[in-house]
């Protein structure tokens, strides 16, 4: 990363299921990916431009972008200067119990727009970043409730169920399971075909289809998935790299950062101070 770019991803003790992000980025682009948590990011300088289901959306100073969990996206600037941004990462689960009790959304809930203007969101969502910075869980906790309610409620609603009903549909999640199953060794996109009795080119618009991206785009995102509970179970990262398929760490290092937004030591570094707090979870800000 080039001097002026810089990036922390963290977690804080207290704020169970929450990763936290603060980055300012100038030529970094992110490549189709998802996330299993999700995305709220408060633009605070320049402008955001990520591809998220057929279009390109901009967010600016005083807009938040908004992505659902296992909804693929990129990201990259959208000015000469880049962008700065502070984000929350919450789980389904966090979200799904915020929402009970305080919407009255049924069903999964998630956002309707990716991008919404609101400059007491962004505040809220930096709100958040200085008080695990300072060790305040009461406020921590509290701020991310009150900004979470707020997005649901003015851009809130139910997630539609996916059904997979099309035999197109069946034969992308039959692929795909075998994709999981041997992530270190996968089969070519021609013997993944045939051994489910379709043409490799049916196959790769069934999974495109299905999941927003082409099998081998997904294989490498479900890598480093994996690598990051790996890496957050303190598994070193060579060791991480090899395991989920990567032919070393730094074929690792290049697509973690390419969708973490930090490289894999940096973001276990992190990992570690959380665990590693006495009594708990204070954590003193290293930018």
């Amino acid at each position: 990363m080039g001097s002026s770019e810089r990036a922390r991803h963290w977690q804080y003790a207290e704020l169970p299921g929450v990763d936290l992000l603060r980055a300012r980025y100038v030529r970094k682009t992110f490549v189709r990916h998802t996330h299993e948590h999700f995305v709220i990011a408060a633009i605070a300088d320049g402008v955001e431009v990520f591809h998220h289901r057929g279009a390109d959306q901009y967010a600016g100073a005083g807009a938040l972008a908004l992505v659902n969990p296992d909804t693929p996206h990129t990201g990259r600037a959208g000015v000469p200067e880049g962008w700065r941004y502070g984000a929350v990462y919450p789980s389904p689960e966090v979200v799904a119990e915020i929402a009970a009790e305080t919407t009255s959304i049924r069903g999964t809930p998630g956002f309707v727009r990716p991008v919404l203007d609101d400059p007491y969101a962004v505040a809220l969502v930096h709100q958040v970043l200085r008080a695990t910075d300072e060790g305040n869980a009461l406020a921590a906790d509290t701020l991310l409730r009150v900004a979470v309610t707020r997005l649901l409620r003015l851009n809130g609603g139910p997630l539609p169920q996916r059904e997979v009903r099309t035999a197109g549909a069946r034969t992308a999640a039959a692929a795909r399971a075998v994709l999981e199953e041997r992530m270190a060794d996968p089969p070519t996109l021609e013997k993944l075909a045939g051994d489910l009795g379709t043409s490799p080119f049916a196959l790769l618009r069934a999974f495109r289809a299905a999941y927003g991206m082409p099998p081998h785009a997904w294989l490498t995102d479900a890598r480093v998935r994996r690598a990051r509970r790996m890496l957050d179970a303190g598994r070193p990262p060579a060791e991480a790299a090899v395991a989920v398929g990567f032919t070393d760490q730094p074929h690792l290092n290049r697509h973690f950062s390419r969708i973490v937004g930090v490289p894999p030591g940096a973001y276990q570094r992190e990992r570690k101070n959380v665990q590693d707090a006495p009594g708990g979870p204070r954590l003193a800000s290293d930018e």
